[in-house]
């Protein structure tokens, strides 16, 4: 049981298996690779367990992959052969589901569970980075399919006391994530684009109840639209701003890849 108070990260997980091969310009990745590879040292923690929430896992109810030893889920298509063979082999946390199960239960929040599921590559792409010698239990929670913004920072609120008990809370997502104009790399001409970015940057700081008020009416910031057609890979934001509490946010990585502003942040005290 650790008495140190886990920060909440929100991390952005590239495109498909992006950093497990060749790309055009060569170092589009190599800047969040880097970020990526050097998170845990940058944040001085050493986690009993990573609960994660991903973009790419949406279920009716808020669910818990219970499978104790999870395999990968391929969920990228048309990538080179050797990435459907990636090989990440963290152990799953059945103990830590039950504890979270209890925490949503207690909030009055409606919890299932899976069992067969693997952890899609929202989780093994970026944690491959993160924590290459797959040593750390990992337990992937759903997204709940209503996207539904202000559901999902209680939900994160309901995730809180796991900080105290060693449990780093990761949001595995894209603070831009629109395919058509990434794929047009032309985005970095948009000023709609640019305008999410930094209102983004602009709320991550702001005290508890204002964060949490801009976060759940996203949808009419700056370049909402342009920059997020669909929910998705936004609310995983949600959930770790949620968890944060009182704690206040920093944009701590941010590059431009395939034309588009891409942030990572973190929560601490």
């Amino acid at each position: 049981m650790s008495n140190v108070m886990m920060p909440t990260v929100f991390l952005p997980h590239g495109a498909g298996p992006c950093f497990f091969m060749e790309w055009e310009p060569a170092d589009t990745w190599k800047r969040m690779e880097a970020w990526l590879r050097e998170l845990l040292p940058t944040l001085g923690v050493a986690p009993r367990a990573l609960l994660v929430v991903s973009a790419h896992w949406e279920e009716a109810v808020f669910t818990l992959n219970t499978n104790a030893a999870p395999g990968l889920l391929f969920d990228y298509y048309g990538f080179p052969p050797h990435t459907y063979e990636l090989q990440w082999p963290a152990p799953g946390a059945p103990e830590l589901a039950v504890e979270v199960a209890a925490l949503l239960d207690q909030a009055g929040m409606a919890v299932a569970t899976d069992n067969q599921r693997g952890l899609d590559h929202g989780v093994f792409v970026p944690l491959k980075l993160v924590c290459p010698q797959a040593d750390i239990p990992v337990l992937q929670l759903s997204l709940q399919a209503d996207m539904d913004a202000a559901g999902h920072i209680a939900l994160g609120k309901a995730l809180a006391p796991l900080r105290e008990q060693g449990v780093l809370i990761i949001g595995s997502g894209m603070s831009f994530h629109n395919i058509p104009l990434m794929r047009s790399n032309l985005a970095h001409s948009s000023p709609a684009a640019l305008a999410f970015d930094q209102w983004l940057a602009e709320i991550v700081v702001l005290p508890e109840a204002q964060r949490n008020q801009a976060l759940t009416h996203w949808r009419q910031a700056p370049g909402a639209r342009l920059a997020h057609p669909d929910a998705e890979h936004l609310l995983p934001l949600h959930v770790v701003a949620g968890a944060a509490g009182r704690d206040l946010g920093v944009c701590a990585f941010r590059d431009v890849a395939m034309g588009v502003p891409l942030a990572g942040y973190v929560f601490a005290g």
